[in-house]
């Protein structure tokens, strides 16, 4: 997507050789109208395959699940918490899924009420790396008895490993702006075509 990579080029900073700041139009302060592109693009990608609610994780990822859910027809968006309220006393899926860019691990949790057997999932979120929050929200729905479409990440940073991953597990993978390495503060993007689908 050649706007989003456009912006991450303009406005992105890097951070050593493994971290992208995109702060400034995605994940704290957000431009929507990119954002409105990013889920007419994802909506265009996932045309045609039945999905039943999207699935993210707070809290960059609930924007980007929430515009590509109004593009794909207002589907339900659940996001899965990372501590335990006080009001969820009982009833949810639990997963352990760790932050490389914060260095913890959280335990993320969807009430079972949001989560149904036999539906059909779509995980959305603002990055994918080491694909842990992926894997993590999948289990999420497969504990439910549901299935995964397909997991798409607004960036992605292929280097990393996350998205070769997902493909092994056998989940389809979708990345709008795929970064193939960070080299002296510049920003190398993958190939499009060289990329597995």
């Amino acid at each position: 997507m050649q706007i989003l990579k456009d912006r991450i080029v303009s406005e992105g900073a890097c951070v050593g050789t493994e971290i992208v700041k995109v702060d400034s139009f995605l994940n704290h302060r957000i431009d929507v109208s990119l954002l409105g592109d990013i889920g007419m693009e994802f909506a265009r990608r996932f045309q045609g395959e039945k999905i039943d609610k999207i699935l993210t994780i707070e809290s960059s990822g609930i924007a980007v699940a929430c515009m590509t859910a109004d593009h794909l027809g207002n589907l339900p968006v659940v996001f899965a918490k990372k501590t335990v309220p006080n009001t969820m006393t009982s009833g949810y899926y639990k997963s352990e899924v760790r932050s490389f860019t914060k260095g913890t691990v959280s335990e993320v949790i969807v009430s079972e009420k949001y989560l149904e057997s036999g539906e059909n999932v779509l995980i959305i979120d603002d990055f994918l790396a080491h694909g842990e929050a992926a894997c993590g929200l999948a289990s999420l729905v497969e504990q439910a008895g549901g299935s995964v479409v397909a997991v798409g990440a607004v960036i992605g940073k292929f280097f990393q490993g996350g998205e070769e991953k997902l493909r092994q597990q056998g989940y389809r993978v979708e990345v709008l702006a795929n970064i193939k390495k960070i080299d002296d503060g510049k920003i190398f993007f993958c190939d499009a075509d060289a990329l597995p689908k």
